[in-house]
């Protein structure tokens, strides 16, 4: 399976120096902004980060919004994605997750420690012509999703654009939306040390035009083992000052 994952991976973070430092495939974008150090993600204890093998871990969807102004974030199902069947669950939140704008609510992706999923059915949606356009202006726009698993932060994008060119003829603009995402995560012991996320950019749906599109959703996990220890974590996402 081909994945783009060089567009998908990039991070977000508080650095402990009070800058949010914003960085995207490598390049930092956009100013900083000067927090009150005591103003961070209220993280689970040590002790909270232990499982069992095939035990519930949940994976919490955060925000979405355009990758070129990361200031400007809406709620995680202001887009039609997939709920889950029980319904939406908000995750409680301290105030210094309130005041970074954070506001995590539960999704249907079943990613349960150590647990492989090779195709796994997401949801079917007939996607309405309200649906369709709010995709379409997600696309367009270059719309990110933000997730939290154990405490770890995640991006992906949510669609790609083409430009077709015709010779003697205006360029058109083609907008696709992803339907699979992929979670490779690392492993040590009973502790999970990293989680990416990528697309299938063969496994999308074209949405540029239709007033009904039926749509599958699905997703596949893999898990592998790492020496790296819990305490490093967070070694792993990089945080820069300007």
């Amino acid at each position: 399976m081909v994945r783009n994952c060089l567009v998908l991976y990039f991070f977000a973070v508080l650095c402990s120096s009070g800058t949010h430092a914003v960085r995207f495939g490598g390049i930092v974008h956009g100013p900083g902004t000067e927090l009150d150090p005591s103003i961070s993600r209220s993280l689970l204890g040590s002790s909270d980060h232990v499982y069992k093998v095939h035990e519930k871990v949940s994976l919490y969807a955060n925000k979405v919004g355009p990758f070129h102004n990361p200031s400007e974030t809406y709620e995680y199902y202001r887009l039609p994605f997939c709920p889950p069947p029980e319904g939406l669950e908000h995750k409680t939140e301290d105030l210094g997750e309130v005041l970074i704008g954070d506001r995590l609510v539960s999704t249907p992706y079943d990613v349960s420690f150590r647990v492989d999923h090779e195709n796994e059915k997401l949801c079917s949606k007939n996607l309405s012509a309200k649906d369709l356009k709010k995709f379409r202006k997600a696309v367009k726009d270059d719309y990110y999703f933000q997730m939290y698993y154990d405490d770890l932060p995640l991006w992906g994008f949510i669609g790609k654009v083409e430009k077709i060119l015709r010779p003697g003829q205006p360029a058109e603009m083609r907008y696709y939306l992803f339907t699979h995402v992929h979670f490779d995560i690392s492993y040590n012991n009973d502790r999970v040390i990293e989680i990416n996320v990528s697309t299938d950019p063969l496994r999308t749906v074209d949405i540029t035009e239709g007033e009904s599109i039926p749509v599958e959703f699905s997703y596949s996990v893999k898990w592998k083992e790492t020496s790296i220890p819990f305490d490093r974590r967070m070694e792993k996402i990089p945080c820069h000052n300007f």
